[in-house]
C-alpha cells in the first residue's frame, strides 16, 4: 500500500508528488491520459498575482476584498517560480517583465486606481502610471492608452514544459507515475482508500486530489459536493516576431491579455469564451477569436502585419468566488483537495508545497490564509 496517492497529471499534480517524494513521502501518481495534456498545457503561461480585472469590474467590490485573500497566496507562489529552474535543474522559459493593466479612459483609470488599492491594502506592490509614464514603459502600445499600473513582479513562463519537469523531479526523487491510466474511480473502504483505473488498482490511506475540474467528480463519489466549475476558454499565438512585449499586458476595457514568448510568438487571450461541441469538447469560437484579435491589434499595432499560427480552447476551472479550495475533505479524513480556479498555473507551486504539509500533517510554509480556503461542502 502507497503513502499517498495523488489523482492528476498537470501541475498540481506533477508539483504535489514532486513535494511530496522529495520529502521522503511514497507517492504514486495517476493520471487518464498523458502528464499535462489539459489546461496545464493549454493555457498562456501568465504568472498573475493582480486582482482579474474584469471580475473586479462586474463583481463589485465585496468580491475584491473576499478575493484579496488570495493574493499573499500567488505572492508566494511567485517566490517559488522564481527559484524553480534552479531547483528542478531545467529551463522553464521562465521571465519577469511585470503585468501591465492599461486603460483608455478616464473611468477605467479610476478603476485600475481603485484595484490597485485594493492589491497594496494586501501587499501587492503596484505602481500607478499616466500616460507618459506608461509611454516610457512601454512604446509599443496604442497612443490610444491613457494610462495603467504596472505589477513588477509578475511575469510568465512556458506551460508545455512545466509540469513534466515537476514529473521527472519526482521520479528521481522516487514517486511512482502511471499515465494513461484511464479514468479514475475513488472509493473508502476497510479504513482506506482505493483508486481503480483501467490499468491498476491502487490503495492507500491518504488521498490528493488534483484533478482539474474532474475532481468535483471524485469529490462527489466520497458524498462531498464543492463550488467545483469548469469554464471553456480559447487562446491564440501568432508567428514569432522580434522582440516587442516586454510585459504581461491586461486591458481594463475589454478581455485581452498579451505575452511574448522567448522564442518571438505572440500569445493574445484575455478570458474569451469557446464553444463545447456535441461531444463535450471545448472547441474555439470563430466570432469571439475575431473580436479578441481586434483587440489585441488596437492595443499594439505592431502586430497587424502578424500571421496567427494557431488558435485553442481548453477547460479553465472555476469557482464562484475565485479563492482556491485547498486542504482535507469534510467528512472524508485523509483525502486533500488541490485546486486552484482560473490561476492554476500561477498558484500551482504553492498549492501543491502547501498541500504536501498538509498531508504530512505540518503547516504549510508560507504566509497564507489557507483556513479561508479549506474545502467546505456545498
Amino acid at each position: 500500500m502507497d503513502e499517498v496517492i495523488v489523482v492528476g497529471g498537470g501541475i498540481a499534480g506533477c508539483a504535489t508528488a514532486y513535494y511530496l517524494a522529495r520529502d521522503g513521502v511514497a507517492v504514486t501518481l495517476v493520471e487518464q491520459a498523458g502528464l499535462s495534456g489539459l489546461a496545464s498545457s493549454a493555457n498562456a503561461g501568465s504568472l498573475h498575482a493582480q486582482i482579474p480585472h474584469d471580475p473586479f469590474r462586474n463583481l463589485g467590490p465585496e468580491w475584491a476584498q473576499n478575493y484579496a485573500q488570495a493574493i499573499p497566496f500567488y505572492m508566494a507562489s511567485l517566490d517559488i517560480w522564481r527559484t524553480l529552474e534552479a531547483e528542478l535543474g531545467t529551463d522553464l522559459e521562465i521571465g519577469f517583465g511585470g503585468g501591465l493593466l492599461v486603460g483608455a479612459t478616464e473611468a477605467e483609470m479610476a478603476e485600475i486606481a481603485a484595484k490597485a488599492q485594493v492589491e497594496r491594502a494586501a501587499g501587492l506592490p503596484m505602481e500607478l502610471l499616466d500616460s507618459r509614464s506608461l509611454r516610457e514603459h512601454a512604446p509599443y502600445l496604442s497612443e490610444s492608452l491613457i494610462g495603467g499600473a504596472l505589477c513588477p513582479i509578475e511575469g510568465k513562463a512556458n506551460p508545455m514544459l512545466v509540469a513534466p519537469a515537476f514529473a521527472r523531479a519526482a521520479q528521481a526523487a522516487g514517486a511512482q507515475i502511471a499515465s494513461y491510466s484511464g479514468p479514475a474511480a475513488l472509493r473508502r473502504e476497510a479504513g482506506a482508500y482505493t483508486v481503480t483505473t483501467d490499468t491498476g488498482r491502487y490503495t492507500a490511506d491518504r488521498i490528493v486530489i488534483a484533478a482539474g475540474s474532474a475532481s468535483g467528480a471524485l469529490t462527489q463519489s466520497l458524498g462531498v459536493t464543492l463550488g467545483v466549475q469548469a469554464f471553456p476558454i480559447q487562446v491564440s499565438v501568432t508567428e514569432p516576431a522580434a522582440p516587442l512585449i516586454k510585459h504581461l499586458v491586461y486591458s481594463a476595457g475589454e478581455k485581452l491579455t498579451m505575452k511574448q514568448t522567448r522564442a518571438g510568438s505572440i500569445l493574445i487571450g484575455g478570458g474569451w469564451s469557446a464553444r463545447v461541441d456535441a461531444e463535450g469538447r471545448p472547441v474555439v469560437d470563430v466570432e469571439n477569436l475575431a473580436q479578441n484579435l481586434s483587440l489585441a491589434r488596437a492595443a499594439v499595432p505592431a502586430i497587424g502585419g502578424l500571421k496567427l499560427v494557431r488558435s485553442w480552447a481548453a477547460f479553465v476551472n472555476g469557482t464562484d468566488d475565485w479563492l482556491p479550495i485547498l486542504g482535507e475533505l469534510p467528512g472524508a479524513p485523509g483525502v486533500f483537495l488541490n485546486y486552484v480556479p482560473w490561476m492554476g498555473f500561477t498558484g500551482g507551486p504553492a498549492a501543491a508545497r502547501a498541500i504536501a504539509s498538509m498531508v504530512q500533517g505540518k503547516a504549510p510554509p508560507m504566509a497564507a490564509p489557507f483556513d479561508a480556503f479549506r474545502p467546505r461542502a456545498g
